[in-house]
This record gives structure tokens, sequence and C-alpha cells, in this order.
């Protein structure tokens, strides 16, 4: 066969880079399917937070100051990994655990029910299986000595918290039983893996399961997993209410008043996950991700009996040392007066029994 000339070749390169380039054009010019005029955070054409919606810092030029910048010597990481007695955990009907499966996947056991925070069993958290923030520290279990979960909870579409390939795994583990609760403009993206028990929820729907009550919560962050779709899902955390017990995952999150909002409307928290890790350097995290003193803020804004520090430890995604969260939380603490007993990290693997927590 003939082939075509390199002129000709590179002509019909650049027109379908033109066609490609107007389809996104066009998409963008779409109705925002969200829009509501009511609803601040639902804008025309994206969704925004609701306290602060300064330009996202430039990406590329923190890569660049990584590139460029003096290289410092890190300290060796081996946390330790607790073996988790699943079999504990498949047979728990009655006690409230909580256990940390790494960064802010958590299992935790309410009322008889089984519920994960952003479950990620994948070695990376990327686009692609072969490149991207790899898992430094092994998972405690194998997604299949799970307990059959009940109910996911996902704080938004970043690949460190919304991993496709563990969804689909966990819906076939349990035969599509599993309830996959998602913020707004993440349903397609499961149900285009097969999930179909899904449901979407915005800031302030609840749900009630039995004798729980869920409800999607605002946060202070942001979203992204292609080139072309910022901020065209949601982001939030989430509240879990039983009759004698409140618990609330912050998800990823910047320091606001949404924590105060929380507080105003459900009163204080007997439990809460919040993110402690990911956050240097200060310019470019500090809006989405807080740091301890940050966490420690919202610790106190959701007058938490008992917090637990989350998304740390387990992927390299910023330019802290991977140990120094859990330091500069103790140091936080100390300077707001707050107790370990109030505010605490846990091992990889650690089950958490907090019926007889004093």
């Amino acid at each position: 066969m003939p082939t075509k000339p390199l002129g000709e070749t590179l002509r019909g390169m650049k027109l379908t880079m033109i066609t490609v380039a107007g389809l996104f054009v066009f998409l963008g010019c779409q109705s925002f399917r969200y829009h509501d005029p009511q609803k601040p955070h639902r804008g025309a054409t994206q969704f925004y937070n609701n306290y602060d919606n300064s330009p996202k810092a430039s990406f590329w030029k923190w890569q660049w100051e990584r590139l460029t910048g003096p290289r410092h010597e890190e300290p060796p990481f081996n946390p330790p990994v607790l073996k988790t007695d699943t079999d504990f955990l498949r047979q728990n009907k009655n006690e409230t655990t909580l256990t940390w499966i790494g960064h802010s996947s958590f299992l935790l056991q309410l009322q008889g029910k089984n519920i994960v925070t952003d479950p990620v069993f994948s070695e990376r958290v990327s686009p692609v299986s072969f490149m991207g923030p790899k898992r430094l520290v092994a998972l405690p279990f194998e997604l299949k000595e799970l307990p059959p979960v009940d109910v996911v909870l996902i704080s938004h579409c970043h690949y460190d918290h919304l991993d496709l390939k563990t969804l689909r795994d966990l819906n076939k583990q349990n035969q599509g039983k599993t309830l996959f609760l998602v913020p707004l403009g993440n349903a397609d993206l499961l149900k285009f893996e097969g999930i179909e028990n899904v449901k979407e929820l915005d800031w302030w729907d609840q749900i009630t399961l039995d004798d729980l009550t869920i409800t999607f919560t605002p946060a202070q962050h942001w979203t992204q997993r292609t080139l072309w779709d910022r901020n065209q899902s949601l982001w939030g955390g989430w509240h879990v209410q039983s009759e004698k017990f409140k618990f609330f995952y912050a998800g990823d999150t910047g320091y606001s008043k949404d924590f105060s909002d929380v507080h105003t409307k459900f009163g204080n928290v007997d439990l809460a996950l919040i993110p402690i890790g990911a956050y240097e350097p200060r310019w470019f995290m500090g809006q989405q991700h807080v740091d301890p003193d940050g966490a420690v803020k919202i610790h106190k804004d959701l007058h938490s009996r008992l917090s637990i520090g989350v998304h740390w430890g387990t992927f390299r995604l910023s330019d802290e040392p991977l140990a120094e969260p859990p330091l500069e939380l103790a140091a936080a603490r100390e300077r707001a007066g707050i107790s370990e007993s109030g505010f605490r990290v846990m091992m990889h693997g650690e089950v958490l029994k907090l019926d007889n927590r004093k």
C-alpha cells in the first residue's frame, strides 16, 4: 500500500487536532447541567466553593520548583502495619469500630452497617497503572477480606479518593448490593463501569439507611480527572448519624467556615476523620489542603470528641516528609491545648473499638 506524502499526513493530523479542539470548545459552550441560580455553588459553567474561589496556584510552577530547587534528604519511612483481625470485622454486628486501611480509606462499623470511605486498594493513584504516585506502605489486608460493604462514601473524584478498579471489585464482590454515594457529577463515571447502585448527592442532601442518616456536606476543594473537566463534579465530606453517634469525614479540604456550618446544623461530633497531610508547599496547597494547624481548627469547629488524622503516610503527593504530619499534628495540638486522646493518628491496619472508649 503506498504511503501518504509527509505533508498530506501532517495536514491530516492538523485537521484532526482542529476537529478535536473544536469538539471541546463546543462541549464547553453547552450549558452546565448542574447549574442552579438558587445555589451559588452550582454556577453556570462549573461548581464553586462556598467561601474561597480565588484562582488555583500554578501546578507547573510547583513542579518547576521541585525540579530546580534544593533537594532535602528525607529520613526513612517504615511505619508498622498491623495485622488486622478481619475475622472479627466480618463477624462484628454490634460494636462501633474504625479501621484504617491507608490514606483516606477507612472501614466504619456502625449500627451493624459496614461503611467505607474513599476505598483505594490499587498500587497507584493515577489515570494509568504504570506511573503516578505509588503505594509506599503495604495494605493491611486484601479487598476480599473486607466484610460485606453496605455503603461506600466518595468525597470527590481525584484518583487518590475515587479508584475505579477498587469500586468495580467491591461492586462485583458484593454482587451489586453495595450502595455507592457520590457527589454530583460522578454517577455516570461509576455507571460506565457497570456500577448501577449509585446515588448522587448535592451539599446538604440526605439519605436514610435503616437507622442511619447520611448527609453530604460542603468542603473547600476542587475536582479534575482529565484535562477538560475542572470542577465539573462536586466535592465534599460526609456526616453519618445514628440515634447515639455522629461520624464526620471531611474529605480533602482547605480551611473554611464550612465546618462551623456543619456544627451549626448537626451539633457536636463523636468521631471525625480530618486530613493532616499533603500540605507543602503552602503557597500551592494552602487553599485546597489543610496543614495540621488547620486540621486542629476544623476539630475545634466541629467540637469533635475524637478526631483521627487522615490523608497521610501512604502515597507521596506533596513536599513534606512522609513521617512529618503526625509530628506537626502533635505540635499543633499542644499549641491549641488539645490532648492526644482528643486528636490522634492510627497505625495502618489498626482497629479502634469505640463503644468502650473513655
